[in-house]
């Protein structure tokens, strides 16, 4: 059985749907993997509400039809005798029967949830079933004692459901996305990890609950490495290639956008010129890999409100840590896979694996941290953004900041092995004026690290009234931030 981790968030808000008036249409969508049917199971049976879970496979539509019928049936008539549902020849025909089942043995306070999960794959069977819900919505469900959901791994075929030209456009109630789990609920797959290698293991396989399932606690990460993404056959090896074509229908020029991102190509112009088109034509691709989640758009925080809108200096970067791990070291390396040389190239790995993980999870963890302290209220200010500032001249990990109030953060990661030094804070403090957009502006200084400060690193640092967060730090307010959720 899936281990339940966390989630404590959205059973809060699956919750609240219990306490809404009227029928409910929920979509709920996540990328595979994820621990979709895992957390509506975990909240349906733990609500105490009747309910029926389906999940549609690729089939035909009669048999697709006839499935769905004998799970109404099971609950509609718990006592009978493997009880086989009239064949039902049209979606309307069931649908009209639904609407009659549920009504005498659902209420408005004990309404039937009924889980529809992997819709896409019905859809695939009959397009027109879309349309079908849609009329049977409007004008037989919509005012029955229910509460239907909507699962799909298929993000992109979600998303195209609920777009303003198909017919479900209007009529959801809510939109329910599910994400990977954060970085602090790691340390309940990896107990006995210190702080260090449970960040790399999220900056290897991000928080997607199938692959931590996966690797043994009970071995280094470099071992997991090893055993499960070095192999020519499994889960990780056909991984994202099966994940894309979920996503979306034609997958070559995708793949190649993610590829250029995650070998840092992150301006529309690198990679359209590292995968050979033009950035007009890229742009497309962008702008869908920004809707299913695959990748982010990045501003520097230091641009003013009113122009980030039209800024041109803005970045892309992949969302999902396995993503990144795997087009930056294992796609360019498929030849040493094949040839089973795993010594050989997590000798190569090893040589950027500590600047990998500290650019990618570790920044990404301190920027974070910084917006749970914000949320705390536990900063020099209350920062309106936080993300990060690059410029030809200069770069900032970390960049809080409030333009009414004129006050900024500024930050500095290390994911050195050796302590912090003076020098570090010297540098930042002396960049400063390149970054703050203007005069009369706050300032005020963090810095991260994993390995802690010297000694006149916090002499220094205490001379400007700096934050100073060691790994372990980190690693406590990010998981009592996640505690408090």
């Amino acid at each position: 059985m899936p281990r339940f981790v966390d989630r404590q968030r959205e059973l809060h808000e699956l919750n609240s749907l219990l306490q809404r008036d009227g029928a409910q249409f929920v979509t709920v969508y996540g990328r595979r993997r994820v621990g979709k049917t895992t957390l509506l199971l975990h909240w349906v049976r733990q609500a105490n509400r009747p309910y029926v879970y389906w999940v549609a496979r690729r089939d035909t539509a009669d048999a697709s039809r006839q499935d769905l019928a004998r799970a109404l049936w099971g609950w509609a008539y718990p006592d009978a005798q493997a009880p086989e549902p009239p064949r039902f020849d049209s979606w309307p025909l069931l649908f009209e029967q639904m609407a009659r089942m549920v009504q005498p043995r659902a209420s408005a306070d004990r309404p039937l949830i009924l889980i529809w999960d992997e819709f896409p794959y019905a859809v695939e069977s009959d397009p027109s079933l879309p349309s079908h819900l849609q009329a049977a919505w409007d004008h037989l469900l919509k005012d029955k004692p229910l509460i239907l959901m909507l699962a799909g791994s298929h993000i992109g075929m979600m998303v195209d459901l609920l777009n303003y030209q198909a017919p479900l456009y209007g009529r959801t109630t809510g939109q329910f996305p599910v994400e990977p789990l954060p970085y602090a609920a790691l340390a309940d797959f990896f107990p006995g990890y210190p702080a260090a290698e449970r960040v790399a293991t999220y900056a290897t396989l991000g928080g997607v609950p199938a692959y931590l399932e996966r690797f043994d606690a009970q071995q280094s990460l470099s071992a997991n490495i090893r055993q499960h993404l070095f192999q020519r056959l499994g889960l990780f090896r056909s991984e994202p290639a099966v994940l894309i074509s979920d996503l979306v229908r034609e997958t070559r020029n995708y793949e190649a956008t993610l590829r250029a991102v995650a070998m840092g190509y992150h301006t529309p112009a690198e990679m359209a010129q590292a995968i050979g088109m033009t950035s007009s034509n890229l742009v497309p691709y962008l702008r869908r890999l920004r809707d299913l989640g695959l990748i982010e758009r990045r501003i520097p925080a230091t641009i003013p409100p009113a122009q980030r809108r039209a800024t041109t200096r803005s970045r892309y970067y992949l969302r999902d840590p396995f993503l990144r791990f795997y087009f930056r070291f294992i796609e360019p390396n498929l030849e040493m896979v094949e040839q089973e040389l795993t010594d050989l190239l997590w000798e190569r790995i090893a040589e950027q694996f500590r600047a990998f993980v500290g650019a990618t999870a570790f920044e990404d963890l301190c920027r974070e941290w910084t917006l749970t302290q914000a949320r705390a209220g536990a900063l020099p200010f209350a920062p309106e953004l936080v993300g990060s500032h690059w410029a030809t001249d200069a770069q900032v990990d970390v960049v809080a900041i409030n333009w009414r109030d004129r006050a900024v953060l500024l930050g500095e990661c290390k994911w050195g092995v050796e302590a912090v030094g003076r020098s570090v804070v010297r540098e930042l403090v002396e960049k400063a004026p390149l970054v703050v957009p203007g005069d009369g502006w706050r300032v005020h200084y963090a810095f991260f690290a994993r390995a802690g400060f010297t000694d006149a690193a916090c002499t220094e640092a205490g001379s400007l009234g700096a934050l100073l967060v060691d790994l372990e730090t980190l690693d406590a307010g990010l998981r009592q931030a996640l505690e408090k959720a």
